[in-house]
């Protein structure tokens, strides 16, 4: 084979591995300034299609090519899975990245027979679409959302507190269907027989992307330097104890540490940093692990020691990970997740954040509701499928709740948004907190299951925007990983290291008022799913009036 045969034939692959690797480079947790990578990121693919295209290639050596540079794609930012199970971390990659081929391939049958006007404006509709899809249904892993990626480069989207992230992603696709539209122009020129462009289009082609590049850019600037943050303060204090989840944090481990002892370390670290300032308290994910029935809850003795700890503490208030039970009296009266046994009945398990208002008072529960795909929720038609899969945790569905509980405390204006580690990454989700009432985002984690990699770090970077997209303060905290504050412009204020046992305090800005996506909820992605469906029934129309 010729050189530059040799070329042609690797080029399709070339310009696959290219969009994959400027969309990683772009990723967090790189440098901020390498999220500008993410507005090319996808011209190498469309590229590549184009070239594919005008070589007569048939669409499922087109979907190959796709699902190479999706594939990679996924596989070099979300490698971390594989640290909790290499059949998760498998799993997760090829699943999600054969997901996402649905709207590229839609947008390809767009193009095809609608022509190529209609079908690159269908792309960013396909895309977001789907991304909205991708947020809400069982298979749910939103992990790699577009609009994700600025969290590293957070203020050059102040402006989600209007869009959400999905403005971001909008961004992205209309960027890059930008800067490869003057590309194609330009090389098009480049034709023996080309006609030459006029001054107002060379203008054009070079000014246009730029300018979608920039505009956004200085909006986000005056936003961020015009913002001041707003609300009453009341001091916060996060702990991290720093307990292996893989080796010491459940019963059963090489080196388990007696759920006594975790109480009392816990304890220790949060007496230790206390001051008489300090309002509340907030202990991480499944910080009380055992199971506690909610029906008995104060009535354990583990319980009863976090009351007493309370008792020596005037006006301190508590929020803590648990892992808790519900019982039902029957089977008509259990939710579709109940499990059963011939000891207890019907009953379900929760990932539940409890707050407990002092040394008395009832204790209030929220559960879990956006849960981790085949390790805290197994859609039916799936349970034995992944039953056998791990992505760290236990496999199996957990029960959860419909609507969003805030803890009110009874420090003025301190109300608090229990979000549970993974529903950080859902933008609408914690917005509805927020509509509810809540002034802080309380985040509880445990992202020890990935240990030293990106996983935690874009984890607590996605958080950054929630904290734009609702103007509220956020305090993490996590049992291994990174604990600390993020204000209301997602600037991190204070953090604590990797794998450390200590705690953060911070007198956290408590803002009542609510942001147009706060209010509003997400507008983008509903809109986008309807002009899918009109998109697709216009193009299966086209289908069928050109066979006919």
């Amino acid at each position: 084979m010729a050189p530059a045969s040799r070329l042609a034939y690797w080029t399709p692959s070339l310009l696959a591995l290219l969009s994959a690797g400027l969309l990683w480079l772009g990723w967090p947790v790189h440098s901020a300034l390498f999220a500008l990578l993410l507005l090319v990121a996808f011209v190498p693919y469309l590229r590549m299609e184009q070239l594919l295209v005008s070589r007569g290639a048939s669409g499922w050596k087109v979907f190959r090519y796709t699902y190479l540079m999706l594939v990679l794609w996924n596989a070099f930012t979300t490698w971390w899975v594989s640290y909790s199970t290499v059949g998760g971390g498998i799993a997760a990659v090829v699943l999600n990245a054969l997901l996402m081929c649905l709207p590229i391939m839609a947008f390809y049958h767009t193009k095809r027979l609608a022509g190529p006007t209609i079908g690159y404006l269908s792309l960013p509709v396909y895309w977001i679409a789907f991304e909205q899809l991708h947020l809400h249904w069982d298979l749910t892993w939103p992990w790699l959302t577009l609009g994700n990626g600025f969290a590293q480069a957070n203020q050059w989207v102040q402006w989600y507190e209007y869009t959400g992230f999905l403005g971001g992603s909008l961004w992205i696709w209309v960027v890059n269907l930008l800067v490869f539209n003057s590309l194609t122009k330009y090389l098009a020129t480049k034709q023996p027989s080309a006609p030459e462009l006029s001054r107002v289009q060379i203008m054009r082609l070079r000014w246009l992307p730029f300018l979608a590049i920039l505009l956004p850019v200085m909006l986000s600037k005056s936003i961020g330097a015009n913002y001041q943050e707003k609300g009453k303060t009341a001091e916060v204090l996060v702990i991290q104890p720093n307990i292996d989840p893989y080796q010491e944090k459940f019963e059963g481990k090489a080196n388990f540490i007696p759920y006594d002892e975790q109480l009392s370390r816990l304890i220790q670290i949060t007496e230790k940093n206390l001051t008489p300032q300090t309002k509340l308290v907030m202990w991480p994910e499944t910080a009380l692990d055992e199971p506690y029935w909610e029906n008995i809850f104060d009535s354990n003795p583990k319980v009863q020691r976090v009351r007493n700890f309370l008792q020596q503490h005037a006006g301190l208030e508590l929020i803590t990970g648990v892992t808790s039970l519900q019982s039902y009296p029957s089977k008509e009266t259990a939710s579709p997740t109940a499990r059963f046994r011939d000891d207890l009945g019907y009953y379900d398990v929760f990932n539940t954040a409890a707050f407990l208002p002092g040394p008395v008072g009832p204790p209030v529960f929220y559960h879990k509701s956006r849960l981790v795909p085949g390790v805290e929720k197994v859609p039916v038609a799936l349970t034995k499928l992944i039953a056998n899969i791990d992505l760290g945790g236990t496999v199996g569905s957990y029960g959860s709740q419909a609507e969003r509980t805030v803890f009110n405390t009874k420090t003025p204006d301190l109300r608090v948004a229990p979000v549970i580690c993974y529903e950080s990454v859902y933008s609408d989700f914690v917005a509805e907190y927020v509509r509810n009432g809540a002034t802080l985002i309380g985040i509880i984690t445990n992202d020890g299951w990935w240990s030293d990699s990106p996983g935690h770090l874009q984890h607590l970077q996605y958080a950054t925007l929630r904290a734009i997209e609702t103007r509220r303060d956020i305090a993490r905290s996590a049992n291994t990983g990174i604990s600390g504050f993020i204000d209301q412009t997602g600037h991190i204020i204070t953090q604590t290291g990797w794998w450390i046992q200590t705690a953060r305090r911070y007198p956290v800005h408590l803002n009542t008022e609510l942001t147009f996506y706060a209010r509003h909820g997400e507008l983008i992605g509903p809109a986008m799913q309807v002009l899918a469906v009109l998109l697709l029934a216009f193009t299966l129309v086209r289908r069928f009036v050109k066979v006919a």
